[in-house]
């Protein structure tokens, strides 16, 4: 298993944008972070911070347009999230912790992260949230996403290239990179992601291959 540890943040916007940050505090490649962008046209952009982190995420899933460029992130106060990873201008705001991020922070971590109980909650997370919490990626891979903890977006602001994305809307369409994605209603979610991998060191072997996206 390749193990990342952070956030995944999903927002749309008014004009039909959408955007999911993965924020990583712990990874194979180390902290990082990368946004997936699908425009209103439904054209998909992945944009991350290396070539190796780059052609590791495109590895996994579909985007129509790869781009190498820093990716910053600044937290303030916990719930103010500051993103700009050109041409993306992103500014969030997230809400206390309600119920169903109660629920997640109940379970032991030891438990939210076992494969087998991902799989339990895969059909409730489809129906409540319109996101599951695992399936197969690109390159016979399997992925699971073990959610510990969860905020709702209260406030959003984005640009694209300097335009006006509008204001914080449902993430509607559903994005189009992989499986699971993001819940529908924009939220910020504590996530430990699993990566299944090959044991024989090929290109699904033990460690991140790149791969051409």
């Amino acid at each position: 298993m390749l193990r990342f540890d952070g956030w995944i943040a999903g927002i749309g916007t008014a004009s039909g944008a959408r955007a999911v940050l993965g924020h990583w505090a712990r990874s194979p490649f180390g902290p990082f972070s990368d946004v997936m962008f699908e425009g209103a046209d439904g054209r998909r952009l992945l944009l991350a911070p290396t070539r190796e982190t780059a052609d590791f995420i495109a590895g996994l899933y579909v985007f129509d347009e790869v781009r190498v460029v820093p990716v910053d992130v600044r937290i303030t106060g916990h719930r103010h999230w500051s993103v700009t990873a050109a041409p993306l201008d992103l500014r969030f705001g997230t809400g206390r912790r309600g119920l169903p991020g109660l629920a997640l922070r109940a379970v032991p971590a030891g438990l939210a992260t076992r494969p087998g109980w991902i799989a339990l909650w895969d059909r409730p997370a489809r129906l409540l949230l319109g996101a599951g919490t695992h399936g197969s990626v690109r390159a016979g891979r399997h992925q699971w996403y073990g959610a510990r903890d969860l905020h709702r977006v209260t406030s959003a602001t984005a640009a694209f290239d300097g335009a006006d994305l509008g204001g914080l809307a449902p993430v509607d369409p559903p994005v189009r990179f992989g499986p699971g994605s993001t819940p529908r209603s924009p939220c910020l979610v504590r996530v430990t992601t699993q990566v299944a991998v090959a044991q024989d060191g090929s290109a699904d072997g033990g460690k991140p291959a790149a791969a051409d996206p």
